[in-house]
């Protein structure tokens, strides 16, 4: 395609801006464009090596991240020391939102499987954010409990299917 028409069609970039990523993200698919803009200040963007580690199951969570490109594995250790994969996250997804609002020890680690660019939401940053902007704050921490919601209720759901099966299980096992 000739360059001069390929400069008409491609559009403006926005969905190359980090403001464009942000409301890709599930926490802050809600958020108005000015929103966005305001969030895209206070995030951290940082490169990260392959097999490097975000942080360490026991850490003292600071805040959460959002996976820009690349990929991240989320595991768990047990009393040897042998890993259990617990999930694999790539692009879009995103992890540690709790620590936005707890200061908890992470119940897992993270560690890059390739070459990623994370985005970071501190609470140290969120707390400012409240502060100097109470309104857009709010709207981010609106949308960080809708998602810790959902997965609460999809927790809940799961719960009670094993709870079901358990009881399934047991009552096979009584009549034999």
């Amino acid at each position: 395609m000739n360059p001069f028409w390929s400069n008409i069609f491609r559009g403006s970039g926005y969905e190359d801006t980090l403001a464009y990523f942000l409301s890709t993200v599930p926490v802050f698919s809600k958020l108005k464009k000015r929103e966005l803009n305001f969030l895209e200040t206070i995030v951290h963007v940082r490169n990260y090596q392959k097999d490097e580690v975000i942080f360490e199951e026991g850490d003292i969570g600071s805040g959460m991240y959002a996976i820009r490109s690349g990929q991240v594995v989320i595991y768990t250790r047990d009393e040897h020391d042998r890993e259990t994969e617990e999930t694999v996250l790539e692009s879009g997804d995103f992890f540690g939102e709790v620590a936005l609002t707890a200061s908890r020890p992470r119940i897992a680690s993270a560690r890059t499987t390739e070459q990623t660019v994370l985005v970071g939401l501190f609470r140290s940053d969120m707390l400012e954010a409240v502060r100097k902007h109470p309104a857009g704050a709010a709207n981010i921490l609106l949308g960080l409990t809708r998602v810790i919601s959902d997965r609460l209720h999809h927790s809940q759901i799961l719960i009670h299917e094993l709870k079901r099966q358990q009881t399934g299980s047991d009552r096979e096992h009584n009549q034999s």
